[in-house]
């Protein structure tokens, strides 16, 4: 079962946080300056799909803004070209990717809160909460046992509960990265 855990609804990104703006397009691009066309790298907030779009005429975005991609009337962006692997990112990209991925993870405490509570094993052998970094077989069954008690409500409550954890929020962040930058066998929060 190599489906992500939070399956909502197989849903389309509505908003994106920019990672990366090129005003002028990509520099290995050989075509003359007119006919080249500004980019914006982006990762999505709910699925963390990394996109690769183009702004509307003489718009400009920032790193770490916002931005509409959703169906109907988007105010800043034209189109989306692709999804756009992780080693496409520019050097900027890469860069900030960490820093966004903590806001959108600080953002939706929930929702990774949930999955603690919520983990499944994913063979006989192998459960979701080992392939958070830093967790093994006892951060495991421990998490278990905790949560069959009482629902965990924040990390903080997670950290206070389960003796010598890792840092949640951190292995989280991490976890995240290691999906988007590599072929992972099984995808907890990243779409593949």
């Amino acid at each position: 079962m190599e489906e992500n855990f939070v399956q909502e609804k197989l849903v389309k990104e509505e908003k994106v946080v920019v990672l990366d703006f090129l005003p002028h397009g990509y520099p290995f691009d050989t075509r003359p300056s007119h006919k080249k066309t500004p980019i914006v790298q982006a990762i999505g907030k709910t699925r963390f799909v990394l996109l690769e779009l183009v702004p509307k005429k003489d718009i400009f975005v920032q790193p770490h803004e916002e931005v509409y991609i959703g169906e109907g009337k988007r105010d800043k962006i034209h189109h989306i070209i692709s999804r756009i692997p992780f080693d496409k990112l520019t050097a900027t990209a890469k860069n900030e990717l960490e820093f966004v991925v903590r806001e959108l993870v600080q953002q939706n405490v929930a929702r990774f809160i949930e999955f603690f509570n919520k983990a499944q094993p994913l063979t006989t052998r192998m459960h979701q909460l080992e392939l958070i970094p830093g967790f093994g077989k006892k951060h495991m069954w421990e998490v278990i046992e905790q949560r069959n008690d009482k629902p965990f409500t924040s990390f903080e409550d997670l950290k206070n509960r389960v003796k010598l954890i890792p840092d949640p929020e951190k292995a989280i962040v991490k976890r995240i990265l290691q999906e988007l930058s590599g072929d992972q066998k099984h995808y907890l929060f990243v779409e593949a």
